[in-house]
C-alpha cells in the first residue's frame, strides 16, 4: 500500500472564521479543506473510499463491517484498517478537535462543527425540493461538480461498489429533482441551461424531453423542436426504446403555442383540429409492463394440428396461472393457438407479438409416464434463459398437468423476475420506466440491509410517481415498511401504519393481485391481527395458487401462532414453487420454527442451521438458529450462531427477538429455554 503524503496548499490567507474548520467535497472529485485550505489527500484510493464512507455513516461502524467493505481476502484487514485510519486522522483531526473517533470496536467521525456537501444536500432535500426557497435550490444545485465521488471506483470491494452505485443513484436523483425546479422558476435562456444538466444526468428520461420540447415551442423555436426530437428518437431507438412519447410530446407542445398565440376564438377552432390530429396520430400512453406468449405445447405422439390433448391443456393452464398472477402481460390464448396453427414457431411469434419473453415445448405420454420440456427464451435476443424437464407417472393425468403446470408458472416467474433485476439495475436511473424502477427496488430489497431497504422505497415510489396504478408496486412500498419494523431500524408504530397504507392502496389500484393481499396479510400480522392476517394470504394464493411468497407467508404466521403441521406444509410447497427465492432462509426458519413447537428439536436444529447459511440473512435468522441448536443439546454451535448475531448487532437481545415473533405462552417459552441454556439474554 502506498503512503500518500498530506500536505496543506500554500496560503498566505488567515482563515476565514465564517468557514467551517473542515470541508468534504464528494459531488465531484473528492476534496478535504482544513481552514478554507486545500490538502492534498492521501494515494490509497481505500484511505479516500473509507473517509467517504465514514463522512456519510448515519452512526458509529463496526470495525468488522469496515473490514468487509474494502478488503475481500485481505491478509490483515485490522492492520490495514488501522493504517487507512491514521492517515484519515490527518486530514480531519487538529490540535484543538480530534473528528476520528472510536469506541470498543465503533468507528465515527465527529463532523458536527465540518460540512460535507453530499449530507447537506441530503439534510435539506428530506423535506422535498418544493419545500426549499429558490436561492437555496441554486445554492444547493451549485454544489454538483460532477457524479459523486467521481473517478473513485474500487476493483474487487463489491461491498463498496454496491454502496457507491446506491449513492450515486440517490444524489443524482437529488441532482435532477434541483435542476426540474430551477427549469421551472428561470426564465430565457437560463431555463435551457438547467434543463441541458437535467438532460445530461438523464438522458433517457421522457419528462426532460417534453419539457425541453415546450419550452422551444412556447418560443417559437420550431427548428430547433424537430431537431431535439430526431436526434432524441434515434437515441431512444439505439437503446431498444420506445420513441412515440416523444413525437407525442412534440405534437402537444406545438398545439398548445399555437393555441396561445391565436385570438380567443382561433383558439377554440385550433384547439380542436389540434386535438383530432392528436388523438388521430398518437398512440395511448399505456405504462410498459413485462410481456410474454405461451406457445402450444408439441405432443409428437398426435398429428400436427390436433387440438385439446395434455398438450394444449397444460398451455392453456399455464397462461391462465401466469395472467393471475398479475405481475405480466399475457397474450391471450386464441392469438398464440391462432399463430400456431399457421406453423409460426416460438421466436417467429414472439416477435411479431411484439412480446419480451415466450414460452415453448414439447408434451409426450408414453408407457404410462408423462415427459414435459419446456423453455423461456428472451426475444430480444433469442436466447434461452431457461430450461427444464419434468418427469411423472400417469397416474391421474389432471392432478399431474396441475402439479407439472404449478412448477413451471412459478419457475417462469422468478425467472423473469431475476432477469429483470439484473437488467434494470444496470441501467442509467433517469432511463428507467416504472417497470424498471420497479425491478430496481426489489434488486435492493432483497439484500436485507437498511441502506438498500431506503432505496429500494424510493424506487418504488418513483415507480408509482410514474404509474399511480402499478400495484406490484405498492406491496413493494409496503415491505420497506414492513422491515423497518420487523428489522427494529425505524419506530414500529408509524412504519407499521406506513406498511398498511401502502397495502390499501394496492389493493384499491389492484384488488386481484396476489402481491397486494400478501402486503396486507403482513401488514395486518404486525397489527396484532393474524386471523386476520391468514384471511388476506389465503386469499393471495386463493387468486394465484403458484404465488410462493403467499404459501411461505402462510408459513411464518401459522409458525408463530400455534399451527405447525399447517406451516410445515406451506414452507415445503414454497420451496417447491420457488427453490431458489430470495426468501428461501425465511421459508427454512419457519419450518424450523414449526418443527419446534412439535418438539421435533434436532431436525428443527438442521432446518435452522440451513437458513442461517442462506446469503443475506439478518440477526432474527441467527437467534432462530442459536434457540433451537441449543434446545437440541448443540450448545457450541448454539452459540457460534449467538455470536454470528453481536457482529451484525452488538446491542441485540432476547427482548428484540419476541418483540419481533410473539410466539404464544408455550412457543415464547421453548424458545425462553433454548436462550437460558446459552445465556442469550
Amino acid at each position: 500500500m502506498v503512503a500518500g503524503v498530506e500536505i496543506a496548499v500554500e496560503s498566505h490567507r488567515p482563515p476565514d472564521p465564517g468557514i467551517p474548520p473542515v470541508q468534504i467535497r464528494m459531488l465531484g472529485p473528492l476534496r478535504v479543506h482544513q481552514q478554507g485550505i486545500a490538502l492534498s489527500l492521501p494515494a490509497s484510493r481505500k484511505v479516500r473510499a473509507l473517509l467517504a464512507y465514514l463522512a456519510l455513516a448515519p452512526r458509529p461502524v463496526l470495525r468488522s463491517q469496515l473490514c468487509e467493505l474494502l478488503w475481500e481476502v485481505p491478509n490483515d484487514p485490522r492492520g490495514e484498517l488501522r493504517w487507512c485510519l491514521s492517515r484519515i486522522r490527518k486530514l480531519v483531526d487538529s490540535d484543538a478537535r480530534q473528528r476520528l473517533r472510536t469506541r470498543g470496536d465503533t468507528i465515527w467521525l465527529d463532523l458536527t462543527d465540518g460540512f460535507v456537501d453530499a449530507l447537506a444536500v441530503s439534510q435539506a432535500m428530506e423535506a422535498g425540493v418544493t419545500t426549499l426557497a429558490a436561492e437555496r435550490q441554486r445554492d444547493l444545485a451549485v454544489l454538483f461538480e460532477g457524479d459523486f465521488l467521481e473517478g473513485l471506483e474500487l476493483g474487487r470491494c463489491p461491498a463498496f461498489s454496491t454502496w457507491l452505485t446506491a449513492q450515486r443513484r440517490r444524489l443524482r436523483a437529488c441532482h435532477v429533482a434541483l435542476l426540474e425546479q430551477l427549469a421551472q422558476g428561470a426564465a430565457g435562456e437560463e431555463t435551457f441551461g438547467y434543463l441541458d444538466k437535467w438532460r445530461e444526468l438523464a438522458p433517457f428520461d421522457q419528462h426532460v424531453h417534453a419539457t425541453i420540447l415546450a419550452a422551444l415551442a412556447r418560443q417559437g423555436r420550431l427548428r430547433e423542436g424537430e431537431e431535439h426530437v430526431a436526434a432524441t428518437t434515434r437515441l431512444f431507438e439505439a437503446e431498444g426504446l420506445d420513441s412515440r412519447p416523444i413525437r407525442n410530446a412534440w405534437r402537444s407542445a406545438m398545439a398548445a403555442s399555437v393555441a396561445g398565440a391565436a385570438s380567443r376564438t382561433a383558439v377554440v377552432e385550433v384547439a380542436g383540429v389540434a386535438s383530432v390530429a392528436a388523438a388521430t396520430d398518437a398512440s395511448p400512453a399505456i405504462s410498459r409492463h413485462g410481456s410474454i406468449a405461451v406457445m402450444p405445447f408439441v405432443d409428437p405422439s398426435t398429428a400436427a394440428l390436433a387440438r385439446g390433448g395434455a398438450a394444449d391443456a397444460l398451455a392453456h393452464d399455464i397462461i391462465t396461472r401466469l395472467a393471475k398472477l398479475r405481475s405480466l402481460f399475457v397474450i391471450a390464448q386464441g392469438t398464440v393457438f391462432a399463430l400456431h396453427e399457421r406453423h409460426v414457431g416460438a421466436e417467429e411469434a414472439g416477435r411479431t407479438l411484439n412480446v419480451d419473453y415466450v414460452v415453448g415445448g414439447t408434451v409426450n405420454t408414453r408407457e404410462g409416464r408423462l415427459t414435459v420440456t419446456v423453455e423461456l427464451a428472451e426475444t430480444r435476443s433469442a436466447r434461452i434463459v431457461w430450461a427444464d424437464t419434468f418427469h411423472h407417472k400417469l397416474d391421474d393425468a389432471f392432478l399431474v398437468l396441475e402439479e407439472v403446470g404449478n412448477r413451471i408458472v412459478a419457475s417462469i416467474a422468478s425467472e423473469i423476475e431475476t432477469l429483470e433485476r439484473n437488467r434494470a439495475i444496470l441501467k442509467p436511473p433517469g432511463s428507467l420506466d416504472a417497470w424498471e424502477a420497479y425491478h430496481c427496488g426489489l434488486w435492493h430489497m432483497y439484500r436485507y440491509r437498511r441502506a438498500d431497504n431506503e432505496m429500494a422505497r424510493h424506487f418504488f415510489q418513483t415507480a408509482l410517481r410514474m404509474d399511480p396504478t402499478f400495484s406490484r408496486a405498492y406491496a413493494g412500498l409496503s415491505f420497506t415498511h414492513f422491515q423497518d419494523a420487523f428489522q427494529n431500524w425505524e419506530k414500529r408504530g408509524p412504519e407499521i401504519d406506513k406498511a398498511y397504507e401502502a397495502a390499501v392502496q394496492g389493493m384499491m389500484a389492484d384488488d386481484r393481485d396476489p402481491a397486494v393481499h400478501w402486503a396486507m396479510g403482513r401488514a395486518l400480522w404486525l397489527r396484532g391481527r393474524p386471523e386476520e392476517s391468514v384471511g388476506e394470504l389465503e386469499q393471495s394464493i386463493d387468486l394465484s395458487p403458484n404465488f410462493a411468497l403467499g404459501h411461505y407467508n402462510l408459513s411464518f404466521v401459522r409458525s408463530i401462532s400455534g399451527d405447525p403441521q399447517a406451516a410445515i406444509d406451506s414452507s415445503d410447497l414454497s420451496r417447491q414453487l420457488s427453490p431458489f427465492d430470495p426468501m428461501l432462509f425465511g421459508m427454512l426458519a419457519t419450518r424450523a420454527m414449526a418443527l419446534v413447537r412439535l418438539g421435533q428439536f434436532e431436525e428443527a436444529a438442521g432446518w435452522a442451521v440451513k437458513a442461517a447459511a442462506r446469503p443475506n440473512v439478518f440477526p432474527h435468522i441467527h437467534a432462530i438458529a442459536a434457540c433451537t441448536l441449543a434446545l437440541a443439546d448443540s450448545l457450541e454451535r448454539a452459540r457460534s450462531q449467538a455470536a454470528a448475531i453481536y457482529k451484525v448487532a452488538p446491542h441485540y437481545t432476547l427482548d428484540d427477538f419476541l418483540l419481533t415473533f410473539p410466539f404464544d405462552a408455550d412457543g415464547e417459552a421453548l424458545f425462553r429455554e433454548g436462550a437460558r441454556r446459552i445465556g442469550f439474554r
